[in-house]
């Protein structure tokens, strides 16, 4: 597949794509050679994926072998590659077997492999982890929860999915504490995580029990963005300035919040394989972070 630029690909997906900014901040621009738009040094983007539930089998998705090579094709595709790759989740399908769990955490692991861009960033969802806290993640991926800084923004990746009872934890909050403490109050901070840190719809797990006390701490930061999976869909909320934003999947869609009396998948439409499946890209451009949503293949 010839590379193509991250701008092209919605027109030649032949999908509206959705591009929504907010507040993150960058230094003055200047012109970067060979990109053909204003970038400075500090300018970066990179990719989100999410949920993709290597090892599901049944009717909401017949392709389910077959969707993450076709967005791993997609991102591979893209023109210039991103800095790095970040999965918010839900790596596999969970499975009361810790060997069949392992063989597909080798997998997933062997398809992310032929991705060009091989900075990857990886956290787990409940699928992966809440059987066994976490045990199988780290003998593969290493450390649930991490922060990291990239061209002057401040990465933060929170587990809240290791505690089978969808909490982040006493331990992991004084962590984030500590974290924080060494940021500015105007510092440009991303947090990655896998359930909504904002009670979204807690009557479908679609919320963490200790959130409240992570944005509490979070708070007093001026420029933040959450980037989270787990719903299945884009979705867009803020809590007072802190802005947070979920990814579609690479599995199956799910219903709007509380749009039906019970939590079930959408299902597949032969007329439209692939509607609700996909990716994003995370462009920080000079006072704004923009995102941009990406289809796995055209519809």
């Amino acid at each position: 597949m010839k590379d193509i630029d991250r701008r092209q690909f919605l027109k030649i997906a032949g999908l509206g794509g959705v591009v929504f900014a907010s507040g993150l901040g960058c230094a003055s621009t200047t012109k970067s050679e060979g990109m053909g738009y204003e970038a400075d040094q500090d300018e970066f983007f990179f990719v989100q994926l999410s949920d993709t539930h290597w090892g599901f089998k049944g009717a909401f998705n017949p392709d389910a072998e077959g969707t993450l090579p076709k967005a791993i094709a997609a991102v591979n595709a893209l023109d210039p590659q991103p800095d790095f790759i970040v999965f918010t989740g839900d790596l596999t399908h969970t499975t009361d077997d810790p060997a069949e769990r392992r063989r597909r955490m080798t997998k997933f692991k062997e398809l992310i492999g032929g991705l060009k861009t091989q900075k990857i960033r990886l956290m787990p969802g409940e699928h992966d982890a809440s059987l066994d806290n976490g045990e199988a993640f780290k003998e593969f991926f290493g450390q649930t929860h991490y922060s990291f800084d990239h061209k002057g923004v401040h990465f933060i990746a929170l587990d809240n999915v290791s505690d089978p009872k969808g909490a982040i934890g006493d331990e992991q909050l004084k962590w984030l504490a500590s974290d924080l403490a060494t940021q500015k109050p105007d510092s440009r901070i991303v947090v990655l995580t896998h359930r909504p840190l904002f009670p979204l719809y807690p009557q479908w797990d679609w919320a963490t029990r200790d959130g409240d006390q992570a944005i509490a701490a979070l708070m007093p930061y001026q420029n933040v963005n959450v980037f989270y999976g787990h719903i299945h869909q884009e979705h867009h909320f803020k809590t007072a300035h802190i802005s947070h934003h979920a990814a579609q999947s690479l599995i199956f869609p799910q219903p709007a919040p509380g749009s039906l009396p019970k939590r079930t998948p959408v299902a597949w439409d032969p007329e439209h394989p692939y509607r609700g499946l996909g990716f994003r890209s995370i462009e920080a451009e000079p006072k704004e972070l923009k995102l941009t949503e990406f289809p796995v293949v055209k519809a």
